[in-house]
């Protein structure tokens, strides 16, 4: 029978917390809500203890969560241990996540601790983790560059003290798939209690390496991968949720395990935490990317339609991308739209379905045809916090070797605002004015992109921003057919986060 491998996400977690990547307690929520779809185990909702904002976030998941696990990362220290356990103690299934370094260069340069501290360390924490929970996972942060008997004499004393899951982290992505595999075969050959919990690997891709050291940790007998949507996280990230998963689902027959993910929510989580920290995957990130499921080669193409598996081995249908049965308008009903959105998967409550269907019916007066990128663009184009500022009118005036000109009104509740800017450009103008009733709040503006959503010239075009003030960051992002209302509509929802902050 096939073994059960355990998805650990740490998107929540170890993903937010990469430059660029932070989201506000509605977005996390929605993200988890995604997951528990998507049905992952484990949902690592974050650091309890590092912030009043991480702790709210990590209290709201484990309240809301029903069908996972809900873990919060501690230090091995009392204080951090409690603040995991007041955090996720509401969850159905809570976990609290304990770490230490173990590696030579952890113990020495950070920790300034003899191994025999550590290791008297790793046994309070554990045990008094599990006075509070019955769940415990411990971390040896740095364990693939650890002295393997030291680990070794490590993970059976966490064991020994009630931890229920090791984990064995590549922290810093140094190592390849033939050291996992031997790292991991070593442990269970010479911790005697190994058997008494579960064994997990964490692997970072600074060598391009964490899902093929995922895959040989698999190879090796662990029952639990951590990783993340879109394999983000520091550096260069975490091993990808979606390709491990696909990759145990097409490899079945060699790695002998399973995941109980369902499959055809990856495409719809992915675009939701791309959308939500307004990046794009690489036309070419396996599973998900624009190419993924693409064939321009004649050769290619004339396998593919003799027989998919040519040049397939998995279909789009498998990870949630459906093929467009319908072409949707301004005379399309209802019931056509509704069903369109739940065969990509997207179920949305009548409230929620209503204000989509405003804004789609302002699209079509813009757009002829509506293609399904359209259809999602307009799902994920929501406000997640409330609006302080709302955009009701703007002129711009622009033209070549001179200064632009633009004019900007906000309503904010029952006040209404209106300001004149010149600047270098209409968007630049447009953010000078914004500027001037908003006193400046965004400090620095760090990040410009535009994409177009679909194909056409009337096509929706996206923008995002990143934007600071103080040691707050937060992403703005605006969609409009016009790519100067796109502009400030994303500069606007971000003055609205930064604000709500």
């Amino acid at each position: 029978m096939d073994r059960h491998i355990k998805i650990f996400d740490t998107t929540l977690r170890d993903g937010e917390q990469a430059p660029g990547c932070s989201m506000n307690l509605e977005e996390k929520l929605e993200v988890a809500r995604q997951l528990e779809l998507l049905k992952v185990d484990v949902i690592e909702a974050g650091f309890a203890i590092s912030s009043p904002g991480d702790f709210n976030s990590v209290k709201a998941i484990a309240e809301h969560i029903k069908d996972c696990t809900v873990a919060s990362l501690a230090r091995a220290v009392q204080k951090d241990i409690d603040a995991a356990y007041e955090a996720i103690k509401g969850a159905v299934s809570p976990r609290i996540h304990a770490f230490l370094a173990t590696s030579p260069v952890h113990m020495k340069h950070k920790l300034k601790m003899t191994p025999d501290e550590v290791l008297q360390k790793v046994v309070y924490a554990v045990k008094y983790a599990k006075s509070l929970c019955g769940d415990v996972e411990f971390s040896a942060e740095d364990a693939m560059r650890s002295d393997r008997e030291f680990l070794a004499r490590v993970v059976e004393a966490a064991i020994s003290a009630g931890a229920t899951t090791i984990n064995i982290p590549d922290t810093v992505g140094y190592v390849i798939p033939e050291e996992v595999f031997d790292m991991i075969t070593y442990l269970k050959n010479t911790v005697p209690n190994i058997d008494k919990a579960d064994l997990s690997v964490h692997c970072h891709n600074d060598l391009g390496m964490a899902v093929a050291n995922s895959i040989a940790g698999i190879r090796a007998g662990v029952t639990q991968i951590e990783c993340t949507v879109n394999g983000l996280g520091e550096r260069a990230g975490n091993a990808a949720l979606e390709e491990i998963v696909m990759a145990i689902k097409t490899r079945r027959e060699l790695l002998g395990c399973r995941t109980r993910i369902d499959t055809r929510q990856i495409n719809r989580t992915s675009k939701l935490v791309y959308s939500i920290i307004g990046q794009m995957p690489a036309i070419n990130k396996p599973i998900i990317g624009a190419n993924a499921f693409a064939h321009e080669s004649g050769i290619h193409q004339h396998g593919v339609l003799a027989e998919r598996t040519t040049y397939e081995i998995m279909s789009p249908e498998e990870v949630g991308i459906k093929k467009n049965k319908l072409v949707l308008g301004k005379h399309s009903g209802k019931h056509a739209i509704l069903d369109r959105l739940k065969e990509l998967g997207y179920n949305l409550e009548a409230g929620e379905f209503d204000r989509f269907y405003e804004k789609f019916k302002a699209l079509c007066d813009k757009k002829k045809i509506i293609t399904d990128s359209d259809l999602e663009a307009l799902v994920y184009n929501k406000e997640r916090i409330d609006s302080h500022y709302r955009l009701e009118f703007f002129d711009v005036h622009t033209m070549k070797n001179a200064s632009s000109t633009c004019v900007i009104r906000l309503r904010k509740q029952d006040e209404v605002f209106e300001e004149v800017s010149l600047g270098d450009g209409p968007i630049n103008a447009a953010y000078n004015a914004i500027d001037k009733i908003t006193d400046n709040i965004c400090e620095e503006l760090s990040h410009y992109n535009i994409h177009s959503v679909s194909d056409g010239t009337d096509a929706l075009g996206e923008v995002t921003v990143r934007m600071r003030s103080g040691d707050h960051v937060v992403t703005g992002r605006g969609l409009s057919t016009d790519i100067i209302e796109s502009s400030i509509l994303a500069y606007v929802n971000g003055i609205n986060k930064l604000l709500a902050l």
